[in-house]
C-alpha cells in the first residue's frame, strides 16, 4: 500500500534549481526537509498567498482561504484573473477523499451568433480587433464557483474572506514589477484608456514598480460581494455596469441581465485515469484535461521514466506525444453540453497505446488527430492568450483546493467596471464556425462555454489518498506545463519545486518552442539530431504552483520561478498531530472515484 505525505522546500532550493538543467535526476531531488503537515497556499503573488494564510490561521478550510487568494488576485494581479473571469476548481475533501470538480468557466451569452468574430467579408478578426470588443465578454464565473465551494466546504463566514483584500484595496498596496510592466506603455499589447484610467498614479501617469495603488471602486464592489454574495455581481447595478459596457462600441455585445442572472457554477465528476502507480483527476470538457490524461497515457507506453531530465530522448518522447495530444485536443474538444465530445473512444486504452506507437524515432510533419466513426469535426482556428492565474491550497485538515482562474488575456477584454476588468473569455472560441469538412467543434454559440485549456491537477495513490495538486497558467500551453510538471514528480521522482523549474517545452503542430536557457547543450544538440530545433521566446509563460505530500510525512510547496508567485506554510496547530488523517474514501460518496 503507497502512503505519501507532503513536503515543504526551503529556500536552499532555489539555488538548487538554478542549475537544474544540468544536474540528475538523483541530484534534483535532494530537497531539503521541512516541517510536518500543515496548511499550505502556492499563489501567484506574495499578498494573494499570505490572504490565504490569513484565513487558514483563523481557522478556515481550503474553500474559503480560496475566496480570500481570488480577491485578492483581483486587486494584485489584475491582468490576469478577477471577478469579472473564470475558472476551474478541484477539490479533495480529506474526511471522504473524493474529488470534485467545479466548473466556472464563462457562458456566451443567449445572443451570441457563430459569424460574431467575422468581419464584413467573412474573414476572422484580427486577435486584438476581436478581444478589444463588447463580443468579447462571457458571463463571469469565478465568484459563482468560489461561493458554490465555499457552500458545500467553507467553515468561515463568507462575508469574513474578503476582509483581506478590502483593507489592500483600501489602504493600498505596492504594486509589483509584473503588474507594472504590464502597464507600461511599451507593453506589446499597450494598455486600453479604461486601464491607464484605472490603473494610474494620482497624476494619471502609469503606476511604477513600489508605487503605493488605491483601487476604491473594487474595494466597494468586494464590500457588496461579502454582504450580498454572488447576487451582488449577478443582478443589479454591478450587473447593469457590465451589460452597459459590453453594449458599447467597438462591436457591440449581446449580453443581458438575463444572462447574466441565470448563471451557476456547475459540480462535475473528474476525468481521473491512471499514470504509473497514481491515478490523475482533472475537470471534464470544456476543460483540456482530459488532453493532459492523453499526453500522460500515451508516455507510459514509453520508456521515459527511466530516462530523467537530463536525457534528450526523454524530451523528445514528451515533445512527439504532445503533438498527438495537441492534434486531438483542437479538433475534439469543446463544451459537451453543445457538442458530442469522445471522451470515452479519446481515452480508450487501446486508442491511446496506438497513438503512442506514431511518436517514431525523428520528429515529421505534424500529426493527424485521430478519427473516430461517425464524429466529423472541422479543423480549429481557436487563439488563446495567457492572462491567467493558478493556486493551490491545503488546510489543516487536508483538504485541497487547486484552482486555474483567468480573465484569458493581459487585461482582459480591456474595459473594467467598478474596479475590475472584464474579460475577453470568448474570443476562445473558434472565429471561423465552419469549413468544407463541417461544423467546427468549439464555434460560437449562445449560452456555450468556449473550451479550456485551464487543467487543475490533483493526484491520488491507490488507496484514493492525495499525492498532489497543481496547476499552471498559459493559454494552451498549459497542458504542456502541467504535463512536465506531472512526469518530473512521478516519474523521475523529483521534489514537486524540482519538477516545476524543468525547461518549458511545447510541441503544437509544426510549431517547436522551449527555455533554451535552460536546456543543456547536450539536451540541444540530442534534440536537433531527432528532427526537434525551437522558436525561442514562446514557452515562458508558465506559472505553476503546487503542493505534494512525501513519504517521509514532510510537505513541498512549489511557486514558478519565472513568475511573483511564493509558497506560505502555517506551523501545525497544537491540536493537530501533523499529518492527514489517512480515511478509507466511502464507496457511496458522491462522484468517488474507483481504482
Amino acid at each position: 500500500m503507497l502512503k505519501f505525505y507532503v513536503w515543504c522546500v526551503g529556500t536552499a532550493t532555489a539555488a538548487l534549481l538554478a542549475a537544474a538543467p544540468s544536474l540528475s535526476a538523483q541530484e534534483l531531488a535532494r530537497a531539503p526537509a521541512a516541517s510536518k503537515k500543515t496548511a499550505i497556499v502556492a499563489a501567484a503573488n506574495p499578498l494573494a498567498a499570505d490572504a490565504g494564510a490569513q484565513i487558514l490561521r483563523q481557522g478556515g478550510s481550503a474553500a474559503d482561504a480560496a475566496v480570500a487568494i481570488q480577491a485578492m488576485l483581483g486587486l494584485v494581479e489584475p491582468q490576469s484573473s478577477g471577478v469579472g473571469g473564470g475558472g476551474f476548481m478541484l477539490y479533495y475533501e480529506a474526511k471522504t477523499g473524493v474529488v470534485t470538480a467545479i466548473d466556472g468557466r464563462e457562458k456566451a451569452p443567449a445572443g451570441a451568433s457563430p459569424d460574431m468574430f467575422l468581419d464584413s467579408q467573412g474573414r476572422p478578426l484580427q486577435y486584438l480587433q476581436a478581444v478589444r470588443t463588447g463580443r468579447s465578454t462571457g458571463v463571469p464565473g469565478a465568484m459563482a464557483l468560489l461561493f458554490a465551494a465555499q457552500e458545500r466546504y467553507g467553515v468561515r463566514p463568507w462575508r469574513d474572506l474578503f476582509a483581506p483584500a478590502i483593507r489592500a484595496a483600501s489602504d493600498g498596496f505596492k504594486v509589483s514589477a509584473r503588474l507594472a510592466g504590464y502597464l507600461s506603455p511599451d507593453f506589446v499589447f499597450a494598455p486600453t484608456s479604461d486601464v491607464r484610467a484605472l490603473f494610474a498614479r494620482p497624476d494619471g501617469q502609469p503606476l511604477r514598480e513600489g508605487d503605493l495603488f488605491r483601487n476604491p471602486k473594487y474595494a466597494a464592489t468586494l464590500r457588496r460581494l461579502a454582504a450580498e454574495g454572488p447576487r451582488a455581481l449577478y443582478s443589479g447595478s454591478i450587473a447593469a455596469e457590465i451589460v452597459k459596457r459590453t453594449h458599447e462600441e467597438p462591436l457591440p455585445g449581446t449580453m443581458t441581465l438575463a444572462d447574466l442572472s441565470s448563471y451557476h457554477a456547475d459540480w462535475e465528476k473528474p476525468l481521473c485515469r491512471p499514470y504509473r502507480e497514481y491515478s490523475v483527476c482533472v475537470p471534464p470538457p470544456p476543460s483540456s484535461g482530459i488532453s493532459v490524461l492523453e499526453l500522460l497515457s500515451m508516455l507510459d507506453h514509453t520508456d521515459i521514466a527511466k530516462r530523467g531530465p537530463t536525457d534528450p530522448q526523454a524530451w523528445f518522447l514528451f515533445a512527439q506525444a504532445s503533438r498527438l495530444m495537441y492534434a486531438d485536443r483542437d479538433r475534439y474538444i469543446a463544451d459537451p453540453a453543445f457538442v458530442s465530445v469522445p471522451v470515452e473512444r479519446l481515452l480508450d486504452p487501446g486508442y491511446l497505446a496506438a497513438r503512442a506507437r506514431l511518436i517514431g524515432e525523428r520528429a515529421g510533419p505534424a500529426p493527424p488527430p485521430g478519427i473516430f466513426a461517425g464524429v466529423n469535426r472541422a479543423p480549429d482556428a481557436t487563439r488563446e492568450a495567457s492572462g491567467t492565474s493558478h493556486f493551490v491550497v491545503m488546510d489543516s485538515a487536508g483538504n485541497v483546493a487547486t484552482m486555474t482562474t483567468t480573465v484569458e488575456s493581459v487585461f482582459g477584454s480591456g474595459r473594467t467596471v467598478e474596479g475590475f476588468v472584464l474579460n475577453n473569455q470568448l474570443t476562445d472560441f473558434s472565429y471561423v464556425p465552419t469549413d468544407e469538412h463541417g461544423a467546427v467543434a468549439n464555434a460560437v454559440q449562445g449560452g456555450k462555454r468556449p473550451r479550456s485549456s485551464m487543467a487543475p491537477i490533483i493526484v491520488l495513490d491507490h488507496d484514493g489518498q492525495f499525492v498532489a495538486a497543481l496547476g499552471s497558467p498559459g493559454g494552451s500551453s498549459i497542458l504542456a506545463y502541467n504535463a512536465k510538471t506531472v512526469v518530473g514528480i512521478l516519474a523521475w521522482g523529483l521534489s514537486v519545486q524540482a519538477a516545476i523549474e524543468l525547461p518549458n517545452l511545447i510541441a503544437h503542430g509544426n510549431d517547436f518552442a522551449a527555455e533554451v536557457g535552460r536546456f543543456s547543450p547536450q539536451v540541444l544538440a540530442g534534440l536537433r539530431e531527432r528532427g526537434i530545433t525551437f522558436e525561442t521566446g514562446h514557452a515562458e509563460g508558465s506559472g505553476l504552483h503546487g503542493i505534494m505530500r512525501r513519504p517521509d510525512g514532510t510537505y513541498e510547496g512549489g511557486a514558478d520561478s519565472r513568475r511573483e508567485g511564493v509558497v506560505r506554510m502555517l506551523p501545525p496547530a497544537a491540536s493537530a498531530a501533523g499529518r492527514v488523517s489517512l480515511v478509507t474514501p466511502r464507496s457511496s460518496a458522491p462522484f468517488h472515484l474507483d481504482h
